[in-house]
């Protein structure tokens, strides 16, 4: 039967996760020039249509439908055909088919919106369009489907995800990793000083991610109980103590601590316990917001040694997050506080390893290569980069033909 609290705070959680992209828009047009802030926060918003329209059409009943051999959902309710004020047996039964679908919805927004800031700067708008479509398609909804989809086939082998540390973050940093690759650095990587225009900005952003993200981990339990409480309490000491470490690392190293840092110890504490976020206690949370901080901290200053121009840090953040939080779930996690969940090596087994290793090489995997193949078949199309020309001109002024400033 639909359960009225539990429809109202999956709703509200909802609107919390549309938040996000908005929030994303102003932490990566911050740390971008003042030529290319208003290109940055287009790719975002652009993606709150294109993708709820692939989400109407094709993309919720490919992620949740019907299986068709654990690989896919198939179409039986495109267009939302079926799709009703019922609730949903197989998925959330206290709450509207529709409030599910909704929900789900702006997990697909989000994610493709997070991969440009890996390449920010130097793609051309159609091609990121283009790009985004298709990987939404052909990445994100197969990638859903198998951990999160009835019948799926990484579910099947014991793949746990709680709120999209393979789905999200995993996909997209694999994405990211891949286009930084195919597109190349910005002109002048290396040797200019790439510096953020405006810091407050993405302080702003970062604290509406915040915000929006216990929607994001504490929502994915789908109803307003004990493990929403949990998912909500993780969320928030993983983001501060990844801050905090973040912090620390870099006033150790610098002399001196910095808002980035600050704001970017944060996004990797909150992406690192993503995925446990329901699994795992208070104390559990803080640790692996402190674990984040190092790793991700380490992560993002080796591109300087592979020569990545990962502009705005996705694989160092988001990729290594996912990945590290994925992994950390098989060793902190507790059915004390999850009896729904497992028992992690910390709780005395180790049986949970396997599969949340087999879950990251697969879903990295697939997510790289098959962007890599969208990638090369859109430059093919349509050219990826902007011109040199362009790029000295920034994307404001040659892909929209506005200025932020005046």
């Amino acid at each position: 039967m639909i359960n009225g609290a539990d429809t109202a705070f999956i709703l509200a959680a909802a609107g919390l996760v549309l938040l996000m992209t908005p929030g994303l828009a102003l932490f990566y047009a911050g740390m971008v020039r003042s030529k290319n802030v208003l290109g940055t926060i287009m790719q975002s918003f652009v993606l709150i249509s294109l993708v709820s329209l692939e989400w109407v059409y094709v993309g919720y009943s490919m992620s949740f439908g019907p299986d068709v051999g654990g690989f896919i959902g198939d179409l039986t309710w495109a267009g939302l055909r079926g799709v009703t004020n019922a609730p949903s047996a197989t998925y959330a039964s206290t709450i509207p088919q529709s409030v599910f679908m909704i929900y789900q919805c702006m997990f697909a927004v989000i994610t493709p919106a997070l991969i440009a800031g890996a390449f920010a700067e130097r793609v051309r708008f159609p091609a990121f369009v283009m790009f985004s479509l298709l990987w939404a398609i052909l990445v994100y909804n197969p990638v859903c489907h198998w951990i999160w989809g009835s019948g799926g086939w990484l579910a099947k082998l014991g793949v746990l995800d709680f709120a999209g540390g393979l789905v999200v973050h995993a996909t997209c940093g694999a994405a990211a990793l891949a286009a930084v690759l195919v597109i190349g650095p910005r002109k002048g990587h290396g040797q200019t000083n790439f510096m953020p225009h405006n810091l407050p900005m993405t302080m702003l952003g970062t604290g509406l991610l915040w915000f929006g993200w216990f929607g994001f981990n504490g929502g994915s339990a789908l109803a307003a109980n004990e493990v929403a409480a949990t998912a909500f309490v993780a969320t928030h000491l993983a983001g501060m103590a990844g801050m905090a470490m973040w912090t620390l690392m870099e006033w150790f190293k610098l002399g001196k601590p910095t808002t980035l840092g600050a704001a970017s110890g944060a996004i990797a504490g909150l992406a690192t316990i993503t995925p446990a976020a329901g699994f795992v206690g208070p104390n559990a949370a803080i640790v692996i917001g402190l674990i984040a901080g190092v790793v991700c901290y380490i992560a993002v200053n080796l591109k300087s040694r592979f020569k990545f121009d990962d502009s705005l840090d996705v694989v160092g953040i988001h990729g290594v997050g996912g990945v590290t939080g994925t992994i950390l779930l098989a060793v902190f996690a507790s059915k004390a506080v999850n009896p729904a969940g497992v028992d992690g090596l910390l709780a005395g087994s180790g049986a949970q390893l396997w599969p949340q290793i087999l879950g990251v090489g697969v879903v990295c995997l697939y997510a790289f290569a098959v962007s890599w193949i969208i990638l090369k078949v859109t430059d093919k199309i349509m050219g990826l980069r902007i011109s040199e020309e362009a790029e000295h001109q920034g994307l404001d002024y040659t892909e929209h033909s506005e200025t932020a400033y005046n």
